[in-house]
């Protein structure tokens, strides 16, 4: 067995990773293990040990080989157009960011580190980028909440704003993931001349293995059974699943969860199981993969399943409406009631604080105009059950990890305000 080496900078990381990877170095675990009887032990051939943000239950421990690793850097580097300089802007102790590190060590054409204690900022990224060498291809992985501080502070006309904006459309490549991307601020960065390539993938696939809805070379993707959901175009959801040489060798010291969320084929072919629900469409042997969600997250309102991200992506089409996290609160008769919550267009994100209360007040309910407009946009494309029956304002979205939008925690606010009488 090894002993996973826990880094004490982001020098040491950067090395370690690196020595991993190419079997020199002991497995690298950017945070501490889970203090358990026997996690310090660490299987052969292992390279990371990623803890998983916790969201479906307790945090997991999962092990990525070297190879697995250097799959996913290869098929990257193979979609993008050839190895590039690599520049990062995420933490390293998640996927998105640590791959960063492997990528650009599997490359061998430099990475440029953004300072780890300083805020991510127009102007900071724009001194990033004027560091990295034009000459070569330079490529980025952003969380969707960068994404939007970069073209918000290029309309609002800020400092630094047109540097960021030019800056980001200069990289031949802006990979995409850790959150949905609301639809709107997708279609304004490419508008502008940003290369962004949305990704979908989680720890488990080491990191993003569907590209704009294309499988990376060697990933496969099917639908299993499960639920339902229900999408703009109608269609049937099944639950993701994904094979390929980038999957992880499991849940350190969990067999039992390992078992359930891999399984092998009788033609030996192993899949993970994920979380959510998609759609695929075009021809079998070459499907684009859409995400609706996770299956867990459906809201089931008078019989019929809704999947939130499908009512989401229309949502944030309604003029006003910034980012939106669709949600089902409990009611007496209706089971569950489809909530939308949401931010305005335009106002100036404001900081959570540690207990999830939000400094200007937090939740009110939606003008009677917006609750129309919105009930109306997704009833014109859903069945009406997914229309929103209250739609909730917020200044900002609580989030957790690389800029997901914390679900549970929405959830908690809908309930909260909703359980309170008028005033």
């Amino acid at each position: 067995m090894n002993r996973a080496v826990v880094p004490a900078d982001l020098d040491t990381l950067v090395a370690a990773v690196g020595a991993a990877l190419d079997g020199e170095g002991a497995p690298v675990a950017p945070v501490p293990l889970l203090d358990r009887p026997g996690r310090a032990d660490v299987p052969p051939g292992a390279a990371l040990v990623l803890r998983t943000s916790g969201s479906t239950g307790a945090p997991r421990e999962v092990v990525l080989s070297a190879t697995a690793l250097r799959a996913s850097g290869t098929a990257t580097h193979e979609r993008l157009g050839g190895p590039g300089h690599w520049l990062l802007t995420l933490p390293p102790t998640h996927v998105a960011g640590v791959q960063v590190v492997a990528r650009a060590h599997a490359a061998g054409r430099g990475l440029t580190v953004a300072p780890p204690d300083e805020p991510f900022t127009p102007a900071g990224f724009a001194a990033l980028v004027g560091r990295t060498p034009p000459t070569e291809r330079r490529y980025v992985s952003l969380v969707p909440t960068q994404l939007h501080r970069l073209l918000a502070a290029a309309d609002a006309g800020a400092d630094g704003g047109t540097a960021g904006l030019d800056a980001l459309c200069a990289l031949d490549a802006v990979l995409l993931g850790g959150a949905a991307t609301p639809p709107a601020l997708l279609r304004r960065a490419r508008a502008a001349g940003a290369r962004v390539v949305t990704t979908y993938g989680m720890t488990e696939t080491s990191g993003g293995c569907v590209y704009d809805g294309v499988p990376l070379a060697g990933v496969r993707v099917r639908l299993g059974a499960g639920q339902e959901g229900t999408d703009a175009s109608g269609g049937a959801a099944g639950v993701v699943e994904l094979a390929g040489p980038v999957l992880a060798d499991g849940y350190l010291g969990d067999p039992g969860a390992t078992g359930h969320a891999f399984r092998t084929d009788d033609d030996g072919t192993r899949w993970f199981r994920t979380s959510d629900l998609g759609r695929l469409d075009g021809p079998p042997d070459d499907p684009t993969l859409t995400v609706l969600g996770r299956a867990d997250d459906v809201v089931v309102s008078g019989g019929v399943n809704v999947a939130p991200a499908a009512v989401e992506a229309l949502v944030v089409e309604v003029e006003g409406v910034g980012e939106a996290c669709v949600v089902g609160v409990p009611h007496p008769e209706w089971g569950q009631e489809v909530v939308a919550v949401v931010t305005t267009a335009g106002r100036p994100p404001a900081p959570w604080t540690a207990d999830g209360a939000h400094p200007d007040g937090g939740v009110a309910d939606a003008p009677a105009s917006l609750l129309a407009a919105v009930r109306d946009h997704v009833a014109d494309r859903l069945e009406r059950a997914a229309a929103p029956r209250r739609v909730l304002v917020v200044g900002e979205l609580p989030r957790r990890g690389p800029g997901k939008v914390d679900r549970a925690a929405v959830a908690r606010l809908a309930v909260g305000h909703l359980q309170v009488p008028p005033g």
